[in-house]
C-alpha cells in the first residue's frame, strides 16, 4: 500500500474531481482516509460513479464527502447527492463546508470577505436537510483564528465592511476570529439533535 503523509487529510477540490481527472487517478492509488468536495456543479450521477471510483471496496471511514453550496443552495442540491450515495451503497462521511461558498468582495474596500449569517445559515441549513434524509452529518468545516482579526463580516459584535481594514491580515481565505468562532459554535450546537433542548422548547410554546 501507498500512503501520502503530507497532510492529516488529503482532499479533491471541486474543481479538479472530474471522473476523468489526473486527481481522481492518483487518489485511486493512496490507502489514505481521502476527502472531495462537492459543489452546485456535480451532478447526481456523476456523484454516484466517483463514489465508487474512490471507494470501490466500500470501506467504512475511507471516503468523506465535504459539500460546499453557498447559503440558501443547499435544499435544491444537497437531497439529490445524499440519495445518489445511497443509491451507490458505498458508505461515506458528509461534512459541510460553510466558508468556501460564501465568499464575496466588500464593495467599499474590495476586500475578499464572508457573512457569517450566511455561513451559519448553510451550516444549518445542511443539518436540517440531512436530519430530513436519514443521514448523518459528520462534521462542519469552519476557517477561524484564535486571533481578533477583522475579516469576516457580522456576529454579535457587529463587524462591518468598513471595520475589515481594521486588522485584516490573511493572505488567502478570510476567517472568523475568537469572538465570531465561539458565536458559531454555540449556533451550530442550538441546532443539534437534542431531546432536552426539545422538551424545553415545548415547554417555552
Amino acid at each position: 500500500k501507498f500512503y501520502n503523509l503530507s497532510a492529516h487529510m488529503v482532499w479533491i477540490g471541486d474543481r479538479t474531481r472530474q471522473l476523468d481527472c489526473a486527481h481522481i487517478e492518483y487518489f485511486k492509488g493512496i490507502a489514505n482516509p481521502i476527502a472531495v468536495k462537492v459543489g452546485p456543479s456535480m451532478k447526481n450521477d456523476e456523484l454516484k460513479e466517483l463514489v465508487k471510483i474512490l471507494n470501490p471496496n466500500k470501506e467504512e471511514g475511507r471516503l468523506m464527502l465535504i459539500t460546499r453550496y453557498g447559503a440558501g443552495k443547499a435544499e435544491a442540491m444537497l437531497p439529490g447527492h445524499i440519495q445518489a450515495v445511497k443509491e451507490s451503497r458505498v458508505p461515506v462521511t458528509w461534512q459541510c463546508d460553510a466558508v468556501h461558498g460564501n465568499g464575496i468582495v466588500a464593495k467599499s474596500n474590495k476586500l475578499k470577505t464572508r457573512v457569517m449569517n450566511d455561513i451559519l445559515a448553510e451550516a444549518c441549513e445542511v443539518m436540517a436537510i440531512h436530519k430530513k434524509c436519514g443521514s448523518i452529518l459528520g462534521g462542519i468545516h469552519l476557517e477561524v483564528s484564535g486571533q481578533p482579526v477583522t475579516e469576516v463580516v457580522g456576529g454579535s459584535m457587529g463587524l462591518t465592511e468598513q471595520m475589515l481594514t481594521k486588522n485584516y491580515e490573511t493572505y488567502c481565505d478570510p476567517r472568523m476570529n475568537y469572538s465570531q468562532a465561539i458565536e458559531a459554535a454555540f449556533r451550530v450546537a442550538n441546532e443539534m439533535p437534542s431531546q432536552e433542548r426539545a422538551a424545553k422548547r415545548a415547554k417555552v410554546a
